[in-house]
C-alpha cells in the first residue's frame, strides 16, 4: 500500500499564521521536514508501538470538531498507524521550546457555557470525574480527546497522543508527565505507555525525541 504523506506546500497551506509558525527552529517547519524526509513514520514515532509499523495516512493541521465554541481542536498531525495484526488513530503533538499552552486554571477560570461544555465533554471522553487540577495543560487535553474520537471515528484498535519533541533539554515533559499520571500512566522519554480508560477504550501516551539536526531546515 502507498503511504499517504504530505508536502511542504500543503502544510504551509493550512497554517494559521503562515510567517509566524514557518520558521526555522520552530516546531511546524521542524515536524514537517522531519515527516517528509521519513520513509513512512519517523524511527523515533515507529519505536513508540510493537512489531512490524506502517504509516497508513498522515494528515497535516488536522482538524476535530469539539463541543463548545466555534475552534476545533488542530492537530500538528493526525496518523492512521498499522502495528502488527492492529490499528492505531494517533494525533502527533510536535514540540521545540513552545509551551502547551495555558493550565486548565487559567483557562477555565471563570468558564462560561461554552467552555463548561468543552470541558465536560473532555472529561468524559478522558474518564476524569472532575475538572483536572489547574496545573494540568489544557491542550494536552483536547489533543488527546481528538485521538480517541477519531479512533472511534475510524474504529481502530486503539488511540494514541504523542509528543513529537526537538527541544534538546526536553522542555515541557513534566508537564507532559503530569497529564499522563492524571490518566493512570508513568511517562517515560522515548517510551509510550498503555492505559484502558474506563469506556473501554485502549490509549497510547508517548514522548518521542526528534532528530535535532531538523531544527537547522
Amino acid at each position: 500500500m502507498k503511504r499517504k504523506r504530505f508536502t511542504e506546500e500543503q502544510i504551509i497551506a493550512v497554517l494559521r499564521e503562515h510567517e509566524r509558525q514557518w520558521r526555522t527552529g520552530y516546531s511546524a517547519k521542524t515536524l514537517a521536514h522531519c515527516w517528509e524526509n521519513a520513509d513512512g513514520l519517523p524511527q523515533e514515532i515507529a519505536h513508540m508501538f510493537d512489531g512490524l509499523v506502517e504509516l497508513l495516512l498522515a494528515l497535516p493541521e488536522h482538524k476535530v470538531a469539539l463541543d463548545g465554541g466555534n475552534r476545533d481542536s488542530q492537530n500538528d498531525v493526525f496518523a492512521l498507524i498499522r502495528f502488527g495484526d492492529q490499528t492505531c488513530a494517533a494525533t502527533i503533538e510536535g514540540k521545540v521550546n513552545e509551551p502547551f499552552g495555558p493550565p486548565v486554571g487559567e483557562w477555565f477560570a471563570e468558564p462560561s457555557q461554552q467552555k463548561r461544555d468543552r470541558m465536560c465533554q473532555l472529561c468524559g471522553l478522558l474518564c476524569l470525574d472532575e475538572v483536572p487540577p489547574s496545573h494540568i495543560r489544557y491542550q494536552l487535553m483536547h489533543r488527546t480527546a481528538s485521538a480517541l474520537i477519531e479512533a472511534r471515528r475510524f474504529k481502530t484498535d486503539e488511540a494514541a497522543m504523542i509528543v513529537h519533541s526537538f527541544s534538546p533539554t526536553r522542555m515541557w515533559f513534566e508537564e507532559f508527565a503530569s497529564f499522563a499520571s492524571l490518566l493512570g500512566v508513568e511517562a517515560e522519554p522515548d517510551r509510550s505507555s498503555k492505559v484502558v480508560l474506563k469506556s473501554g477504550q485502549r490509549l497510547r501516551l508517548g514522548w518521542a525525541t526528534g532528530n535535532g539536526d531538523f531544527l537547522e531546515c
